[in-house]
């Protein structure tokens, strides 16, 4: 429904020349929901502003459906207004001199297909239904909440009903308990709808949770796209491991090669998953989640990848125990359940299970 190839988009600065998005390609399935994540300046939000048409890349191709809506091969720039899609800004972008009924039916109003007074009443408290926000029809726009304002501005963009969606991390100016509640809402109506959605977001827990497909973006570029679950368990780059959630890295040597290979590293040897293609003496880092590191009750049990080291900090987060061991010269964090007894200064083994240690290359 959304394919993009080989884009390029470049802007000129007093610094000079940034390359803001360095030959992007994707392709989001009809009723996919896509999340393009990555930190600020890495060229998410510039993607999605050429996928609008707001932005003009030097290079690359830019398909709608079955319409090709640019292409800088072929001359071809197709204005915002004739892309069939609906956008939500992070600023939501509400005329606060309109009532929520007249925000809502401003597409309808402009669009060149003309439509009726009835039509437009009729489509509008259908979108507002969608929302849930009926009965709000005449209040002005800026005595919504931010939550409010957020579903209104969401209204606005399917009134018209667009082949696409296009969301500008639309929930970072809610506070986190509405963020939560929204995050849910947003995904199961996009669901409901079956609407093709593009979204934009730095929040880790939002691309997890909402997408289908997450695109990790760095210096203008995709560094890995899969669905969440494989970017979060099986990292490709030392990027994504740590950008998305919190990882351990231990450096080291690749002393046994294959698919379940060994690593020398300064805490000990240890088995993990190996990436393609490495060779022994190569420089690699060892990525475990602190999630996946347990301790290690059972002295006589014959087991591999164990670790013995000095607990440094004990903290409590409410649903977990979250402790740091110093295991040589390496740290090494691991949760636990919150009535564990661990306490700073204990001596305690560690085991780090073979299949979560995945070693990516340095």
């Amino acid at each position: 429904m959304i394919r993009v190839e080989k884009l390029h988009m470049e802007y000129r600065t007093d610094r000079g020349e940034v390359h803001a998005v360095r030959g992007i390609s994707l392709d989001v399935k009809q009723g996919q929901f896509y999340t393009l994540l990555g930190p600020s300046g890495c060229g998410k939000t510039t993607t999605l502003r050429c996928v609008a048409g707001l932005e003009v890349p030097q290079e690359g191709e830019i398909s709608i459906g079955d319409d090709l809506v640019f292409s800088s091969r072929r001359g071809i720039s197709v204005p915002p207004y004739k892309r069939d899609i609906g956008m939500v800004f992070q600023s939501y972008a509400i005329w606060p001199h309109m009532s929520v009924f007249d925000n809502v039916a401003f597409p309808l109003r402009e669009a060149k297909k003309r439509f009726s007074r009835q039509e437009v009443r009729a489509k509008v408290r259908q979108a507002l239904s969608l929302v849930q926000l009926d009965g709000l029809e005449d209040r002005p726009a800026p005595f919504l909440s931010g939550g409010q304002q957020q579903r209104l501005a969401l209204a606005r963009a399917l009134v018209k009903e667009p082949r696409v969606l296009l969301l500008d991390e639309p929930l970072s100016n809610l506070d986190a308990k509405l963020r939560e509640e929204t995050r849910f809402e947003l995904r199961e109506l996009v669901k409901r709808l079956a609407i093709t959605t593009l979204y934009v977001t730095h929040d880790q827990l939002e691309a997890l949770t909402m997408s289908d497909v997450v695109g990790v973006m760095d210096q203008g570029s995709i560094i890995q796209e899969a669905p969440p679950r494989e970017i979060y368990q099986s990292p490709r780059e030392r990027f994504v491991a740590n950008f998305i959630g919190l990882s351990n890295f231990l450096e080291g040597r690749v002393k046994k090669a294959g698919q379940i290979g060994e690593v020398e590293t300064s805490s000990g040897s240890l088995k993990c998953v190996l990436p393609d293609s490495v060779v022994p003496g190569e420089s690699v880092v060892i990525a475990i989640r602190p999630e996946d590191v347990t301790l290690y009750a059972d002295p006589s049990a014959q087991r591999e990848n164990i670790l013995e080291g000095q607990v440094e900090a004990v903290i409590f987060l409410g649903d977990a125990l979250e402790c740091q061991v110093a295991v040589g010269s390496q740290r090494i964090r691991l949760k636990l359940h919150p009535s564990s007894t661990v306490t700073r200064g204990e001596t305690i083994r560690l085991e780090l299970p073979q299949p979560c240690c995945r070693a990516l290359r340095g």
